[in-house]
Order: C-alpha cells, then structure tokens, then sequence
C-alpha cells in the first residue's frame, strides 16, 4: 500500500492569527490537525505544544511492542500534560489549550485514529463521504440525543462549545478508534474552520471534483473562504493507493 499527502492551513479572513497546527511524518507513518483556543498566544502554543509532543512521542516510541492503539493514546495524554506544564509556568495561558486529531499507520497493525474536540476526520469512499469522528462538543450530544438537527446545531449559539480538549487536568478520556480503510480511500483530517463555513455535502463535492489532493485541498480552503473564512482553516488529505509495479 502506498500512501499519498498533502497538508495546508489559511488563517482565514477574519482572524490576525493562525492558531491551527498541522504535522505530517515525511515517512507517511502519522498526521495530525490541531486547532488552539485561548487568546493569540496561547492558542498558537496549544496547538504547536501538541503537535510537537505526539510527534516526538511516536517517534521515540515508534519501534516498541506496545500495541498502536496504546501508543496513539499514549501520545495524547503526553500533549495533555506538556501543555498543562506549561500553562503552570506561564499563568497568563492558563486558559489555553487545543483540540486535535491524529491518524496512524503502522506496519505491525491496522490504522488508527485519536481525537479529543471537534477537529474531524472523514473518509471519502467511491465517492461518499462518512465522518470518522464525533464532536465533543454540546451540539453534537443534543444531536445524538435528538434534542436538535444538523442543520440547527450549525447556526446554534453553543456550537463552539467543548466537553474535551487538551490542556485540562480533568481530561478523562481520549478516543482512539480503529480505521476501516481500503484501496482507493482517501482521508480527510480538518480543523472547524472548514466545517464550520462548509456542509458534508459541499465537502464531498469538491472531493468528487478535484482527485488530486493538493488541488482538492486547496479548492476545499478557498471555499471556506468564499462561504465567509471566519476561523483558521487547516486540512491533511492522505490517499491510500496501490504500489507501483517494479
């Protein structure tokens, strides 16, 4: 199986500052989209704080017998802290922290997937596009409740919401999930300011119409912006394909 990627971040039209992250192992072996909240500062360090951690944790911990799952969840937890650490040696972002989400793919088990906030993962297959990850936000437990639709939580005052991010001492729980992945699939990793100004629909359009990911990546950016860009934008793209013959 051969991987292809690509990643990119727009700090949108309304905000000075772009407070997302993105890591993608030049290896193909993990990707990661954070989105820091918590004042310019502060969600800017939430978020490079996190990418840096997972990064270097997978890498250091990349040829030990844990299995994937524990090492991904592993990885999250050491982000929680270091960022932790750091609000307690900086009180002025004590407030700070950041959502993310993270796959991985590593030759001894199947992909993996983590995520804490409402930073996404999608698949697009055979021209489908399902969401991998749920929100840990208020609107999506009402939806999940029936309490509101889809459409209604996209305009509802507490959509911006969270039940989890990281950089909380009272962080319990960090969700890793096996991926159902195949030839042909490609991944979609984003922060909400893509999902924010754009629907499901409008997001599998433009997958349908640009099979290229740097093409599809970047055409996805300018439609958020077209639709208002009020958030920083981040994307990794990650398309599973078959290797060339020798």
């Amino acid at each position: 199986m051969k991987l292809n990627f690509t990643g990119s971040s727009d700090p949108g039209l309304v905000r000075s500052s772009n407070q997302d992250a993105y890591y993608i192992d030049p290896e193909g072996r993990f990707f990661i989209v954070a989105d820091g909240m918590g004042g310019h500062a502060g969600g800017e360090q939430a978020s490079r704080i996190a990418t840096q951690e997972i990064q270097g944790f997978l890498v250091s911990h990349w040829n030990t017998s844990e299995s994937t799952e524990k090492l991904l969840e592993n990885a999250l937890w050491q982000a929680n802290q270091a960022i932790i650490q750091d609000q307690k040696q900086h009180p002025e972002r004590a407030d700070m922290g950041t959502t993310v989400v993270a796959v991985i793919f590593r030759e001894s088990d199947s992909p993996w997937c983590a995520h804490v906030g409402d930073s996404r993962l999608y698949r697009f297959r055979e021209s489908q596009l399902q969401q991998v990850t749920e929100d840990h936000t208020w609107v999506a437990r009402a939806i999940k409740l029936g309490d509101i639709t889809e459409e209604e939580a996209r305009q509802h005052p507490y959509r911006h919401i969270l039940s989890r991010c990281l950089g909380r001492e009272d962080l319990h729980q960090v969700d890793v999930q096996p991926l159902d992945v195949r030839m042909g699939d490609r991944l979609l990793l984003c922060s909400d300011g893509l999902t924010e100004e754009l629907n499901k629909q409008n997001i599998a359009d433009h997958l349908r119409n640009s099979p290229i990911l740097e093409t599809a990546s970047l055409a996805l950016i300018e439609a958020a912006k077209e639709q208002g860009g009020h958030d920083n934008i981040t994307i990794v793209m990650v398309s599973l394909e078959e290797n060339a013959p020798a």
